[in-house]
C-alpha cells in the first residue's frame, strides 16, 4: 500500500472491522460490517491479510464465542491504536474540512475500540452518550412519531385511537404488498424509473465530470433469514478496458421482509438512486480522478459519514422528485409509504434509546415501536433484538437514520439545491453530518 497515510487508515478501518468480525472483501452483507468498501486497488493492508485476521473475523468480540487467543495475538501483532492516532494526527496536519473530516472519524474508532474492549471485559463500560455523538454529533433523545402519525391517520380517513391506526396500516401495507417472487422485475423497473428522476432533478445540479457516472449498477438479490432487512454491498471493483471503474453493486433483499410496494419505492431510492449506491459511486469516481483522498474510498458504518449517506439516502425519494417535503409527493399511497419508511427510521433511534438509555428488555421494547412507530411485527422484532441490543449497531449505527435524516431535510430547506446537491456528493471535500453545513458556509462566502 503506497504512503503512510493510506497504510495507517487501513490497518485502522480493517482493524476495527476484523476484532468486529467484519469482511470487507465479502461481496455479501452476510460477512461485511463496518467497513463498507475497497474500491482503491491498492493492495489490502497488514489487518486484513495478517495470518490471524481470519480466525478474529469469524469470532470476532461480539460473537457468543470470542476467539480470545486469536484476539490477544492480533491486537499485538496490528497496533490499531497506532493507526487510529496517525489518522488524527493527519487530519491535524491537513487542517480545514478534511482535518475535520478525519478527526471525526478518528473519534468514531476510537469509540468503537473501547466497545470493543467493553465486549472483552478489558476496558470500562462506554457511556450510551459517547457512543451516540461519535457517530451523530449530537446528544441521544428519544423519537417522537406524533405528527407522522397523525398525517398517515389523515391519509388513511382513519382518525382515533392508535390500535385501529395500526390495523388501517396492516391492512394497507396487506393490499399494497410486494410479491418477493417478482422482486427482481420490479426491482429493474423502479431503478430505471428513480434514475430517469435523477436525471432531470439531481444531476442537472453536478458538475459535468459526475454526468456520466452509472448511478444506479445494481442487482438485487432475495436472501432467505438474514438479521437485517436489506444490505446494499458496494462493491466497485470490476473495472472497464480503459480502466475506469465501472461502479458495480448489489442490494440483498430478505425475503421475510413485509413491504408494501410504496414503501418499496422508498427503499429503491434509498438503497440505489440518487442513494447509496449513486452516493458510493460519485465518490468512486471522485477518488480515481484524484479529486477526493484516500479516505474516500474505505466508506464505513457507525461515523458521522455514514449519517450523513443515510440522511441522503432518506431524502433521496424527496430529491429524485425535486420537492422538500412529503406532502409535495405527487401520490397519496407514494407519502404514506414513504411516512411509514421514516417513521421505520425513527424506531431505529427509539429502539436505541430505549435499550441503552433507559434499558428497558425487548419485551418492553417491541411493543412500543409496533404500536407508536407503526413498523411490522417483523420489524418490531428485529430493531428491538438483534439490531436494537447489538452492542455497537444499537449504540452508534441506529441512532443515525433520525439524525442524518433530519439533517438533509434541514439544509435542503435553508439552502438551494444547486448548494446542497454538489455538497452532499463530495463535490466540495468529503464532508460529514457535522462538517456539511461548514462547508456549504465556506462556499457561499
Amino acid at each position: 500500500m503506497s504512503g503512510n497515510f493510506s497504510e495507517s487508515l487501513g490497518n485502522a478501518i480493517l482493524g476495527i472491522d476484523t476484532l468486529w468480525g467484519g469482511d470487507v472483501m465479502c461481496a455479501s452483507g452476510v460477512g461485511r460490517f463496518i467497513a463498507d468498501s475497497w474500491f482503491s486497488d491498492e493492495p489490502l493492508p497488514q489487518a486484513y491479510t495478517h495470518p490471524l485476521a481470519a480466525r478474529v473475523r469469524a469470532n470476532g468480540v461480539s460473537s457468543k464465542n470470542p476467539d480470545r487467543e486469536a484476539i490477544n495475538a492480533y491486537v499485538a501483532a496490528i497496533d490499531i491504536r497506532a493507526a487510529i492516532e496517525a489518522v488524527k494526527d493527519e487530519g491535524s496536519r491537513s487542517g480545514g474540512l478534511r482535518g475535520e473530516y478525519l478527526a471525526g472519524l478518528a473519534n468514531c474508532f476510537e469509540t468503537m475500540w473501547d466497545l470493543a474492549m467493553e465486549m472483552l471485559g478489558e476496558g470500562a463500560a462506554v457511556p450510551y452518550q459517547r457512543c451516540v455523538e461519535a457517530s451523530t454529533g449530537r446528544p441521544p433523545g428519544p423519537s417522537d412519531p406524533v405528527r407522522k402519525r397523525e398525517r398517515i391517520a389523515e391519509l388513511l380517513d382513519q382518525p382515533g385511537s392508535t390500535g385501529k391506526l395500526l390495523d388501517a396500516v396492516d391492512r394497507w401495507r396487506k393490499a399494497h404488498r410486494v410479491p418477493m417472487a417478482s422482486i427482481r422485475t420490479l426491482g429493474a423497473a423502479v431503478i430505471a424509473y428513480f434514475d430517469e428522476l435523477s436525471a432531470r432533478h439531481v444531476t442537472p445540479y453536478l458538475p459535468a465530470e459526475l454526468q456520466h457516472v452509472p448511478r444506479a449498477n445494481i442487482r438485487f438479490l432475495p436472501i432467505e433469514d438474514a438479521w437485517f432487512s436489506g444490505s446494499m454491498n458496494y462493491l466497485g471493483r470490476a473495472r472497464r478496458a480503459d480502466g475506469s471503474p465501472d461502479y458495480e453493486a448489489t442490494y440483498e433483499i430478505n425475503a421475510s421482509l413485509e413491504i408494501s410496494v410504496p414503501e418499496f419505492l422508498q427503499l429503491v431510492s434509498h438503497e440505489v438512486v440518487p442513494g447509496h449506491v449513486t452516493t458510493f459511486a460519485y465518490l468512486q469516481n471522485l477518488y480515481w480522478r484524484r479529486a477526493a483522498g484516500f479516505e474516500a474510498s474505505v466508506l464505513t458504518m457507525n461515523t458521522r459519514a455514514a449519517t450523513l449517506f443515510e440522511g441522503i439516502a432518506n431524502n433521496a425519494i424527496l430529491l429524485a422528485y425535486g420537492v422538500k417535503e412529503v406532502e409535495e409527493l405527487p401520490d397519496r399511497d407514494l407519502q404514506i409509504g414513504v411516512l411509514l419508511a421514516l417513521l421505520q427510521d425513527d424506531a431505529k433511534n427509539h429502539a436505541s434509546y430505549l435499550t441503552w438509555q433507559e434499558r428497558r428488555p425487548q419485551t418492553a421494547v417491541a411493543p412500543e415501536l409496533r404500536n407508536e412507530f407503526l413498523v411490522s411485527g417483523e420489524r418490531a422484532e428485529k430493531l428491538s433484538g438483534a439490531w436494537g441490543r447489538h452492542p455497537l449497531l444499537g449504540r452508534m449505527y441506529l441512532p443515525a437514520y433520525r439524525a442524518g435524516t433530519e439533517k438533509v431535510a434541514d439544509l435542503r430547506r435553508h439552502y438551494e439545491d444547486s448548494e446542497v446537491v454538489p455538497a452532499l456528493y463530495g463535490c466540495y471535500g468529503l464532508v460529514d453530518v457535522t462538517t456539511i453545513e461548514g462547508a456549504l458556509g465556506r462556499r457561499r462566502n
